[in-house]
C-alpha cells in the first residue's frame, strides 16, 4: 500500500471515529434535554400529593387520639375524686375522722345542789332526745363529752351513770354538733320542744352557736 493510500485510510478512520463520537454526544444531550418524561413527572406529583394527604390524615388521627386520651385522663381523675369524696363522706358518717365546722354547743347539767337522783338526774333517754333532735335538724357530726356519736353508738344507763360507746360519762354533758347553727339552735329552742321539756324536768340546758367547732373522731373498736 502506498503512502497516499495509507493517508486516505487514516483520514477515513478519523472521520468515522469523529462521527461516532458526535452521534453519542448528540444522544446524551438529547437525554439530558429531555429529562424526566411528562408521564413520570405526573406520577411523581401524584405520589407527593398522596403522601401529603396521608400525612394530614395521620395528623388528624394523632390529634383525635390525644383528645380521647385527655378525656380518658380527665374521666379517670374525676372518678378518683368522686370516689375520694364518697369515701370521705362514709368516713365522716362512720365517725372515723374529726369534723370541723359551724355548729352548736349544748350543755346539760343537774341543777345546782342536785343530788343526781329523782327529777334532778339526767337520763340516757334525755341525751337521746337531744341527739335525735339535732340529727333531724341536719347535724352532720355529734359528740357527747368527747365521745363521737355513730350509727352503732349506744347511750344507756349503767347504774347511776351513763355509758356512751361503753365509756362512762358524767354531767355536765357537753354536746357538740356540726351543722347550720341557726337550724340546730332553733330546733332545740322551739316552744314546747326538747329544750322546754328538759327544763320542765329541772335540767339546766344552755345552747350556744359557734362559727367553728370540732367534733372528735370515734376512738374504739
Amino acid at each position: 500500500m502506498t503512502g497516499k493510500t495509507t493517508g486516505y485510510v487514516s483520514i477515513m478512520l478519523v472521520t468515522a471515529i469523529l462521527g461516532v463520537m458526535l452521534a453519542v454526544q448528540f444522544r446524551v444531550v438529547n437525554r439530558v434535554q429531555a429529562g424526566v418524561s411528562t408521564d413520570r413527572a405526573k406520577e411523581i406529583v401524584d405520589e407527593l400529593n398522596q403522601i401529603d394527604l396521608e400525612k394530614e390524615s395521620l395528623h388528624h388521627e394523632i390529634s383525635d387520639l390525644n383528645d380521647k386520651l385527655a378525656q380518658v385522663n380527665q374521666g379517670q381523675s374525676e372518678a378518683v375524686k368522686a370516689l375520694e369524696s364518697e369515701l370521705e363522706k362514709v368516713r365522716l358518717s362512720a365517725g372515723l375522722v374529726a369534723a370541723t365546722g359551724p355548729g352548736v354547743e349544748v350543755v346539760l347539767d343537774n341543777p345546782e345542789g342536785g343530788k343526781g337522783n329523782g327529777v334532778f338526774i339526767i337520763y340516757a333517754e334525755d341525751l337521746l332526745k337531744v341527739v335525735n333532735e339535732l340529727l333531724g335538724s341536719g347535724a352532720e357530726a355529734i359528740s357527747i363529752n368527747g365521745q363521737r356519736i355513730t350509727d352503732t353508738t349506744e347511750i344507756r344507763m349503767a347504774g347511776s351513770f351513763i355509758n356512751i360507746n361503753t365509756k362512762r360519762v358524767m354531767p355536765p354533758f357537753q354536746i357538740l354538733a356540726i351543722g347550720d347553727p341557726d337550724a340546730l339552735a332553733n330546733a332545740l329552742e322551739l316552744p314546747g320542744g326538747v329544750g322546754d321539756y328538759l327544763r320542765s324536768m329541772g335540767i339546766v340546758i344552755t345552747v350556744k352557736k359557734h362559727q367553728e367547732l370540732t367534733v372528735p373522731a370515734f376512738v374504739g373498736n
